[in-house]
């Protein structure tokens, strides 16, 4: 049975549940997710308003079987998309900074941050699944509107923090391949506007546009591969540093590679982003649903995870502990244009992306740089455009709007160009380390505002009903959530006290404030949420069971 459209023109799962004292219009259920929810604002409209695709792809049905390689095809799409966010720029930096600071050391680390991403993304797909709303629409109505604000601002800041990332790595890919002729600031222009015009490529069909996205992964996984192949890894050293969860011999600088690690991996925006992605399927039985998309997502996972381990292993084997001196020979040994990027000392090489693409370069020939900018292109073009979805359905979900498509994208691409390209023409290619370490620590700042209410939201039954979260799972998920912040705040703090500037430490403290009473009161909403029932004075969440349209087994029948 397809989705059911309420008189809000927006889509819902029909085993959505419904409070027993939820209105009808004209004998149709609408939907308010629990009694004290606050309603949205209601739009008077002819025809149900489509927030983005338009494509819904059917489901093949089968009698009774366990498993279906016909239907896992048919759910393939959203997981991949989703994955995209582990493959951007900032993942990749973060992943050769790791090879080349600490070797194979810290590949376990990556091995848990996938796994917790996964677990994460299975409480991301599960909401949009069973509620046919994705996490911005339900923390629309299930927060007042002061903190709804606050936290769209949040997710937003997040947002923009990635898109520069992805736009200004997708510049230093055709920096490379230009052998320098585009300038950054015309890579960023060349970026925006292809990016407009993939962005509409699902009007010739919701598939095609999961297969582009496919195909970009495939140009990841064969660039990275072929760097993987021509340097030839240790392998046992691999394996040891991928399951043996240990760091010999580490210290500050590993550690902090560590929590990069972790804040690179896991990213607050695209728990928004697969909660929507998942309403693209008409889905006949929720249980199926979520059994299927979460089969799908660790596939998915299981890919970007292997091309992250090809670009760690790639600067693992060739450039940990390597000097500044080495590689300032070698390059000058194969004629390179680039010797002054690397000072003739002692001190251990330190690279981004673009002088990841050089040191290939001068230690691999040629081809070694161009297959390598050609991976980091396809990797910030396709999480460019995953951002930019992040960005419409985020703002559309908590801002309820009702503009036409073009507008929408026209405006939540301006918000996350128009600082890039500042960036883009006063800074040049060689001297943006500083900028990334800060859009990291922003990012990691923005983690709470995803990972709280997904976990709250998934653990009401008032709106997930019999999919709600397990003790189990609201345990697990609490620890590994307040494990990730606490991370990623250790992050922050080593990134604030590098900075020796008395000014920027009280600006830090009086930010901070306001920051820990505002995940102070999401974190209550939580606690509520997951059955701490002496703290239910006042919260806006209920965790009464609701009341089902009709029976599940009507659906899965």
């Amino acid at each position: 049975m397809p989705r059911v459209i309420t008189n809000e023109g927006l889509s819902v799962s029909p085993a959505v549940v419904l409070s027993e004292d939820s209105p009808q219009e004209n004998g149709v259920h609408t939907n308010q997710y629990s009694a004290i929810s606050p309603p949205a604002s209601p739009v008077a409209q002819d025809e149900p308003f489509s927030t983005y695709f338009e494509e819904r792809v059917p489901i093949p049905e089968s009698e009774n079987q366990l498993f279906s390689f016909r239907k896992l095809w048919a759910f393939t799409g959203p997981g991949f998309l989703m994955s995209i966010a582990y493959l951007d720029p900032g993942n990749i930096e973060s992943d050769l900074q790791s090879g080349a600071k600490a070797g194979f050391k810290l590949l376990w680390v990556l091995l848990v941050s996938t796994i917790i991403g996964l677990l994460l993304q299975r409480l991301a797909a599960r909401l949009g699944v069973v509620t046919g709303m994705h996490l911005a629409e339900v923390c629309n109505r299930q927060y007042s509107t002061v903190p709804r604000i606050i936290l769209w601002l949040m997710v937003e800041l997040a947002i923009i923090g990635s898109d520069m990332q992805e736009v200004i790595g997708c510049a230093i890919a055709l920096n490379l391949l230009s052998v320098g002729r585009i300038p950054l600031w015309g890579g960023v222009l060349i970026t925006i506007t292809d990016t407009f015009v993939f962005l509409f490529l699902d009007k010739y069909g919701l598939r095609k546009l999961e297969a582009f996205f496919g195909f970009l992964i495939t140009v990841m996984a064969v660039s990275f591969g072929y760097e993987y192949v021509l340097v030839k890894p240790d392998q046992g050293e691999l394996l040891k540093g991928m399951f043996v969860p240990y760091c010999a011999g580490c210290g500050p600088v590993q550690l902090e590679q560590a929590v990069g690690i972790v804040g690179a991996v896991i990213m607050p925006h695209n728990i928004y982003l697969h909660s929507a992605l998942v309403k693209v399927r008409n889905i006949y039985s929720l249980k199926e649903a979520n059994k299927y998309f979460f089969i799908e997502s660790a596939i998915a996972l299981f890919v970007s995870f292997l091309i992250n381990v090809f670009v760690v292993a790639v600067f693992a084997q060739a450039f940990y502990n390597k000097s500044n001196m080495e590689v300032n020979a070698e390059c000058n040994a194969t004629g390179s244009p680039h010797t002054d990027l690397f000072p003739l000392n002692n001190s251990t090489l330190e690279v981004d992306i673009y002088k990841g693409g050089i040191v290939l370069g001068c230690f691999f020939g040629p081809a070694a740089l161009y297959i390598w900018a050609i991976g980091i292109l396809a990797a910030g073009q396709s999480s460019t455009m995953t951002g930019t979805y992040s960005g419409q359905f985020v703002m559309e979900g908590f801002l309820n709007l009702r503009w036409s498509r073009f507008a929408r994208v026209l405006l939540t691409r301006s918000i996350a160009i128009a600082p890039t390209l500042l960036v883009a023409i006063f800074q040049d290619v060689q001297h943006l380390t500083g900028m990334n370490d800060f859009l990291n620590v922003l990012q990691s700042l923005q983690l709470p505002f995803a990972l709280i209410p997904i976990l709250t939201f998934t653990s009401l039954k008032s709106i997930m009903n019999e999919f709600a979260n397990g003790l189990v799972w609201k345990i697990s998920g609490g620890i590994v959530i307040l494990g990730v912040c606490a991370i990623n705040m250790y992050f922050v703090v080593v990134y604030v006290t590098a900075l020796n500037s008395v000014v920027l430490y009280v600006l830090a403290s009086l930010l901070s404030i306001a920051y820990l009473c505002f995940v102070g009161y999401l974190v209550w909403h939580c606690l509520v949420a997951l059955g701490v029932s002496c703290l239910d004075c006042g919260s806006r969440v209920s965790n009464q069971p609701a009341v089902l349209i009709e029976e599940q087994s009507e659906y899965d029948s």
